[in-house]
């Protein structure tokens, strides 16, 4: 009971800070294309799915918390075939053995159409920590697509031990 509860205070919480003002919206935008830079410098090679992916999403800087119970969350630009065409809000919840705190950035890449309109009707869901590949030099070489879906994660501060389950869930709003 106490997990659903915290799950729709949870939910409540994204609902309203998914709504943006433009000057947010702004440094989301700033912040997306530092992170994509970011990436890029730990791993070049990444730079074939940023240009040969239907679309991708980058959520610059998520926040992560966990003692039993673990909830993150994240806002992002959401990108098709190139365009800039809306912003991503991502929220997670797990439960098991974790403790800590972290902050990260984070990215997917959708490799066909109908993977990117599962994003954007808000059908993707990801098992917590299962498709994702730490961000590093040569990681991309390696990668492949789950689903139509592959993630990326780069871990900007904070430590957390994890041996959780749960998930990812995405919404998806229109510029």
């Amino acid at each position: 009971m106490k997990n659903l509860i915290l799950f729709l205070v949870l939910s409540l919480f994204s609902v309203e800070a998914f709504a943006q003002t433009d000057e947010k919206d702004e440094k989301i935008m700033a912040d997306s294309e530092d992170a994509k830079a970011a990436f890029l410098k730990d791993d070049p090679g990444m730079m074939e799915f940023f240009e040969n992916s239907y679309g991708y999403i980058i959520l610059p800087n998520v926040g992560k918390g966990a003692w039993g119970v673990g909830a993150a969350a994240g806002n992002g630009i959401a990108v098709e075939q190139g365009v800039h065409v809306g912003f991503a809000r991502m929220t997670q919840l797990t439960i098991g053995f974790q403790a800590g705190g972290q902050a990260y950035s984070e990215v997917v890449f959708f490799e066909t159409k109908e993977a990117f309109d599962r994003f954007k009707q808000g059908t993707i869901e990801m098992a917590a920590q299962v498709s994702a590949v730490a961000a590093a030099s040569g990681a991309s070489a390696n990668a492949k697509y789950n689903e139509g879906v592959l993630v990326f994660t780069r871990t900007k501060k904070g430590l957390m031990y994890e041996a959780s389950v749960g998930g990812q869930q995405f919404k998806f709003r229109a510029k």
